[in-house]
């Protein structure tokens, strides 16, 4: 049987199992996306670019990581998306709920990465943080400032009550909601990480996890920390108009703004293209889409679209997705990410 027979038969049999679930909507000709703000701007430029080719251009929504993973993981049918965008990856939860609803065959396809910044106006004070500063600073609570063992409700009201060494200005940090994936990054890479400077709360992890979490991945609901939803170009608009505030996204949103906001060193690193890419800027992460093989054959185009995002001409070294601040996957990891997306593998949920 030749390659374009067992096509047309998948297809077939994706229509018919699709034609089977209860209230599927009518079909459609147009590749439905959601997820991740930060991923949002390189897939809005793969879908221009493969609407160009006489395909009918992808509808992308951002909706956030967590939002867009409750949409795909509803179900099998053309009501629900094809593909969801992710700036961290799928979890495991996430993963037994698809499964649990039928979306039984997902193909995860590693893009590239990319860093979350801690950023202000130009017209304010450059500054270099440590993530012990980030932890202090925003998390919800904090070791008691006279040294004893105990957590109690963040005290700290300015950067220099945090560390002398820092502004005397009121901590004011725009950032998003926990349905982003940047939230759950910054969370982990920068909260955590900060948390996990203290040796005694460290040591919390190996006695008890879910306690471990609460305390090191918890951010301050006193006014300080201000969820700005997932629109990152408000968060930039708000920085330019409050040089004191300071505000949370990723590198490619600081690439298409420098002129307007700088970041911050985070643990004496820039956060640049090379430091984000070798894994020295310690706010780095990886960025993530996941296909729906169900709708492969029954909604056109899919596989044309992930072929183009996946191409050396859109994330390679030199490809049009680094102009928009895209850090790509070392060379031998991008070849073999290739291979897995085009072949649409599917994931088993023990990677996660």
């Amino acid at each position: 049987m030749n390659f374009k027979m067992k096509a047309t038969l998948a297809g077939a049999a994706a229509a018919l199992a699709m034609a089977s679930v209860p209230g599927t909507a009518m079909a459609r000709d147009t590749i439905s996306i959601v997820g991740s703000s930060t991923v949002y701007p390189f897939a809005t430029v793969v879908a221009e670019r493969f609407g160009r080719t006489g395909n009918a251009t992808p509808k992308i929504e951002s909706t956030g990581s967590g939002g867009g993973m409750k949409l795909f993981c509803q179900g099998v049918g053309t009501q629900h998306p094809d593909i969801t965008n992710a700036s961290r990856r799928m979890k495991k939860s996430e993963f037994e709920l698809c499964q649990s609803n039928g979306v039984k065959d997902i193909t995860e396809v590693k893009v590239g990465y990319d860093g979350i910044v801690i950023a202000n106006s130009v017209k304010g004070e450059h500054i270099d943080l440590s993530l012990r500063d980030i932890f202090l600073a925003l998390a919800k609570d904090v070791p008691n400032p006279d040294g004893s063992e105990e957590l109690v409700a963040n005290p700290y009201k300015t950067w220099k009550d945090v560390n002398p060494a820092l502004p005397n200005t009121e901590i004011e940090v725009l950032g998003p909601p926990p349905t982003s994936g940047t939230r759950d990054a910054f969370n982990e890479l920068a909260i955590e990480g900060g948390c996990k400077t203290f040796p005694w709360l460290k040591a919390i992890k190996s006695e008890d996890k879910s306690k471990y979490k609460a305390i090191c991945r918890s951010v301050r609901e006193d006014g300080v920390y201000v969820e700005a939803g997932e629109n990152d170009n408000l968060i930039v608009q708000k920085l330019e108009k409050n040089p004191a505030a300071y505000g949370v996204f990723g590198y490619s949103f600081l690439d298409q703004n420098r002129g307007v906001v700088q970041a911050a060193n985070v643990d004496g690193v820039e956060p640049t293209f090379e430091a984000i890419g070798s894994g020295d800027y310690p706010v780095s992460r990886s960025l993530f889409f996941y296909v729906k093989k169900a709708h492969v054959g029954v909604v056109p185009g899919i596989e044309g679209y992930v072929k183009e995002f996946t191409s050396e001409k859109a994330w390679g070294d030199q490809g049009y997705l680094g102009e928009k601040g895209l850090i790509p996957l070392g060379d031998d990891l991008r070849k073999s990410m290739a291979k897995q997306a085009r072949s649409l593998k599917s994931m088993t949920g023990e990677e996660l």
